[in-house]
């Protein structure tokens, strides 16, 4: 198991620090990982540990992207499948697979989530510079799960924005699996 610690921080409420603005070049750091031989990143700052692919116990009626929950250290953390999230066949489990801990907000509260990945890569700086909007066609995910594309050694990095990936209606679910109250109806089967 790895703890991951952060070496940029969030900036301060109401402090005088500046906050960030479009002129603002400074690197943002990412964690790297592969989905199906290509390179995604989420910020450093959503990721909490990087966990190695064990017992996820699953569960009955969610979407196919759900692949169960993980007792992390007594909580119960749902399990997303990015590969299938995305419209592809589900992540092939090797030893080199890992659950990425991430940390999603919704309004107040906070939830973690783990992602499957095939393998986790490195924490790259890349300056926002090297940032390029996300394309509006051609990706082989929806526009608005991505942030934007880095440049990395003349490749690009995919980097995904978690809260969208993840997005409310999704948490909400998730929450309900996790043993929050979440309330309304129960979550419907899919085709």
């Amino acid at each position: 198991m790895t703890e991951l610690t952060a070496q940029a921080s969030p900036p301060a409420k109401g402090g005088s620090q500046a906050l960030t603005t479009g002129t603002d070049t400074s690197p943002q750091q990412y964690l790297t990982f592969l989905l199906e031989g290509e390179m995604f990143a989420v910020g450093i700052l959503n990721v909490k540990e990087i966990i190695e692919y064990g017992t996820v116990t699953s569960i009955p009626m969610m979407p196919p992207f759900i692949r169960g929950v993980i007792n992390l250290r007594g909580s119960v953390v749902p399990v997303v499948d990015l590969s299938s999230r995305f419209g592809n066949n589900p992540a092939q489990v090797s030893r080199r697979t890992c659950i990425v801990i991430v940390e999603v907000m919704d309004g107040e509260e906070r939830h973690d989530i783990g992602i499957v990945v095939d393998a986790v890569s490195e924490v790259l700086e890349i300056p926002r510079t090297d940032i390029e909007p996300p394309p509006s066609f051609g990706a082989k995910i929806r526009a608005d799960f991505i942030t934007g594309m880095g440049k990395v050694n003349g490749n690009f990095v995919i980097i995904l924005n978690v809260g969208q990936v993840l997005s409310v209606e999704e948490i909400s679910l998730l929450s309900q699996i996790g043993g929050g109250d979440g309330g309304g109806d129960a979550p419907a089967e899919t085709a």
